[in-house]
């Protein structure tokens, strides 16, 4: 049953605007809006087919089989909606060309939204950023037996990612992408493998095999496992499905915003299958042993090695989305719409230039000085997810059906399902914040590992 539009929106009205922004844009030197639904399929698999899903069979071996995969299951149906909320919003508002406009209309148009907007923009992305050059170090140090001072290793993986960015479209990009899922694929695979041949993992947080018990598997969170334990892993499910911040860029980069559903239907797909059955399989013959990234399970040094070694290709190139994402919002700012922003001048690329490697630079001081990233990471779920997977879509949805909400049965059902979005934001913000906040104060009562360091991280 369709709709009343929205008094003052009209369809054709956001229509034509489209098609005249996508119109001044194919006549610039430098073309953002140029991308198929084929190729933001590959941009988002690009981003969404990363080392997380490695950490999920600890997330189940914490909460157990219901827990994890009913959190993983309703995470990934609340993804579905949101994400078409998203896109329904975008369309009728087609001037959005990132989360801070999309944050500046839900919220009334005012400038502080914009701002605070911005800035959680900024945090995560960078945070994020530096989380992939920690593990690009990581890998680096696994691979050659701690060969050179880990501070060495994360020069070399931000060198390395200041060059990958320097594409400034997201088609370009996107490319890379492909590349990047396919590597991924290929750790995730060889990993299952090895897990299922080998005789008992190796590893775990609670010591070395046996120390444990024998391996095995159960329905519920095991004695002793506290709250802020489950919710820990409860934010780490959340943090995978909750990809929301780089959309609405993806969006305003594609050549017929409207086909996003298509491309955002094969990343529901392909998630819904790599982020329950790889971390289930993992739970069922890591068992309490489970660790984040499950690789560290493995009891044979050279699986360990052989899986590990092709997740350095999607480290990088997400590490370079959320940085074309990041200097696109701080390049608008700085040089507006003079003719820099799509133009080949020096002023422009320089520009550009320099924000790789300041973005960069500032991932890299994080990666350095933060004890624990994956706590760090449970912060940024819980402070910012809140907000980018949650909060901003139930906004956005009684924007667009203010007036309306329960007219019909399906519109009813689409409202109560809203207001459980709002809730879980919510409960991400309070409890969430919580259980992430206690979790760092513990990592820092320990060893602190120092700043700069040479140590050894390899798994």
């Amino acid at each position: 049953m369709a709709d009343k539009k929205e008094p003052g929106i009209t369809e054709s009205g956001s229509s034509d605007t489209l098609a005249a922004l996508i119109e001044e844009d194919h006549q610039h030197e430098i073309q953002l809006r140029t991308m198929s639904w084929q190729k933001a399929a590959w941009l988002l698999a690009g981003e969404q087919v990363c080392l997380a899903i490695m950490a999920q069979s600890w997330s189940f071996s914490v909460l157990g089989w219901v827990p994890g995969i009913l959190t993983s299951v309703i995470s990934g149906i609340l993804f579905w909606i949101t994400s078409i909320t998203m896109h329904q919003y975008i369309m009728k508002h087609p001037h959005i060309t990132n989360i801070c406009d999309f944050g500046y209309y839900v919220f009334g148009g005012t400038r502080v939204a914009y701002e605070f907007s911005g800035f959680m923009l900024l945090a995560n992305n960078i945070m994020l950023i530096g989380f992939h050059i920690l593990t690009g170090c990581k890998i680096l140090n696994t691979l050659s037996d701690h060969s050179q001072c880990s501070v060495v290793f994360s020069v070399i993986v931000t060198i390395l990612g200041i060059l990958l960015s320097a594409p400034r479209t997201l088609r370009q990009v996107s490319s890379m992408s492909i590349f990047s899922s396919a590597c991924m694929g290929i750790s995730i695979l060889l990993f299952l493998v090895f897990a299922g041949i080998e005789s008992a993992p190796l590893y775990g947080y609670d010591g070395d095999y046996p120390t444990a018990g024998l391996v095995h598997t159960y329905a519920f969170p095991l004695p002793g496992t506290t709250w802020v334990d489950c919710m820990n892993a409860v934010l780490n499910i959340t943090f995978l499905w909750v990809p929301q911040i780089l959309f609405p860029t993806f969006i305003s980069e594609m050549e017929r915003p409207q086909d996003f559903p298509k491309s955002l239907a094969v990343l529901t797909a392909l998630s819904s299958i790599l982020f329950i059955i790889p971390p289930a399989i993992g739970f069922r013959y890591l068992g309490q042993y489970s660790t984040a990234p499950a690789f560290g399970s493995l009891g044979v040094e050279t699986y360990k090695k052989a899986s590990f070694a092709f997740v350095i290709v999607p480290t990088l190139i997400i590490g370079v989305i959320y940085a074309n994402v990041t200097a696109k919002f701080v390049y608008s700012r700085i040089l507006g719409t003079s003719r820099h922003t799509h133009s080949h001048t020096v002023t422009g690329w320089s520009v550009w230039a320099v924000l790789l490697v300041f973005i960069w630079g500032l991932g890299f001081i994080f990666a350095e000085v933060i004890p624990s990233m994956g706590d760090f990471l449970s912060l940024l779920s819980a402070a910012f997810d809140s907000f980018f997977g949650f909060i901003f879509f139930a906004a956005a949805y009684w924007q667009l059906y203010r007036g309306r909400l329960f007219t019909g049965v399906w519109r009813s059902i689409m409202t109560l399902i809203h207001l459980l979005v709002l809730a879980c934001g919510l409960f991400l913000l309070g409890p969430g914040l919580y259980a992430a906040v206690k979790a760092i104060i513990a990592d820092y009562s320990g060893s602190v590992t120092p700043a700069f360091t040479c140590a050894d991280n390899s798994l």
